[in-house]
């Protein structure tokens, strides 16, 4: 909800005046917020709960979780409000420093406890590849930190780090976890169909080599351009054929869930089948050069997984596992965010297109600024009506 109302914040100061906040410091405090306090949040609870439910013979102390949850959840909050107040500044440099060791103690952690619980659950390697790339995108981090440190800033070497973190987060911390969640919850294991382990050994070196398609926008030699155009053609590929074994080996399963649960998993199906497209898309050189070049594209396609993939994957999860009460009221909610999505979507895509010949649409600022008033309503709403619930 705070991330939604971040968001509402930089939209509105897009039309009108509000100087006591600087747009940039936002941005900052949003994205880092989703990131740590949302989705990495939601991700190590999730994760702990993997454990408990494989820790049969209690052989593990669950204890250090808790210190690691509340130190992430400190670090969240701190940087949520250091950002805004100072931007990048000696507050928020520190505890985003310190957000980076609490991720690594709690990789290092889960993956000792991995030894102690007795599962044939395939979620086990998703969920061990998932903090490897949590692990390596802090790489994207120090690298910024370095170049700021020193002032000796390159344009180029300075976007590829940003991509670089954003790459191994989005395409591998975030994606990986969410996919060991679903097959856990599936009751997927080592003796099922071999797609499932194919396809992670496939996807797992297809997301080392599709970082490059966030830096096809530099001079690339040739042969990494062709390991690139190759990775996203398997990704595509790959995710076919799991999306089809998936959906048809645990039919029984989907066909009973609740209607708006079977409205969410199609949603999220769909919406990452279009991202996987779209890499695909972008390794056409014009296209890359068109999408890099103007913001909007790129804002389009990061809100497509953090918000359509990812964030209504959690609450699926959320849901079908029954953490949380559901009511008619929050079904409503998630149908209206959903609804929010896909209307951010298509208004950024329009102006990213129009943005290719340099045309103004008008009112397009006011149409972004009123689907950010329905997005956090409607988890506003969610949420409230959840807490009843």
């Amino acid at each position: 909800m705070l991330v939604a109302l971040l968001g509402l914040l930089m939209r509105y100061k897009i039309l009108f005046e509000f100087p006591l906040l600087d747009q940039k410091s936002v941005q900052h405090s949003h994205s880092h917020f989703a990131f740590a306090g949302w989705v990495t949040h939601t991700l190590m609870t999730l994760l702990v709960a993997f454990l408990q439910k494989h820790d049969t013979l209690n052989k593990i102390t669950f204890k250090k979780y808790n210190l690691i949850l509340i130190g992430n959840l400190i670090c969240s909050y701190v940087m949520l409000i250091s950002f805004i107040m100072q931007g990048y500044g000696a507050i928020s440099i520190t505890f985003s420093t310190l957000s980076i060791f609490v991720s690594y103690w709690f990789a290092y952690s889960f993956f000792k406890d991995c030894k102690q619980i007795e599962t044939s659950s395939v979620a086990t390697k998703w969920f061990k590849a998932a903090l490897f790339f949590n692990v390596i995108s802090s790489l994207g981090t120090f690298a910024l930190a370095y170049m700021m440190a020193t002032k000796n800033i390159h344009q180029n070497e300075y976007l590829a780090s940003i991509y670089y973190y954003l790459h191994f987060q989005y395409n591998g911390w975030f994606f990986f976890a969410c996919m060991g969640l679903l097959l856990d919850y599936l009751k997927i294991t080592s003796n099922s169909n071999r797609i499932y382990s194919q396809s992670f050994i496939w996807l797992f070196w297809s997301c080392i080599a599709g970082y490059f398609l966030s830096t096809l926008w530099l001079d690339l030699p040739l042969l990494i351009y062709i390991l690139t155009a190759i990775s996203a053609i398997v990704q595509v590929v790959v995710w076919y054929l799991l999306f089809k074994t998936i959906f048809k080996e645990n039919k029984s399963i989907f066909v009973n869930l609740p209607n708006y649960l079977k409205y969410l998993i199609l949603f999220i199906s769909f919406a990452l089948s279009a991202k996987f497209l779209l890499q695909l898309g972008s390794t056409v050189p014009a296209i890359s050069k068109l999408a890099f070049g103007f913001r909007p594209i790129i804002i389009a396609y990061l809100h497509l997984i953090l918000l359509a993939i990812i964030s209504l994957f959690l609450l699926f999860y959320i849901y079908v596992n029954d953490f949380i009460a559901v009511n008619k009221k929050t079904v409503l909610g998630l149908v209206l965010f959903s609804i929010g999505v896909v209307l951010n979507e298509v208004v950024l895509g329009i102006q990213g297109v129009a943005s290719f010949s340099y045309t103004l649409i008008p009112f397009i600022n006011e149409a972004l600024f009123g689907i950010a008033i329905l997005l956090f309503a409607s988890i506003l709403w969610t949420s409230f009506f959840t807490k009843k619930g």
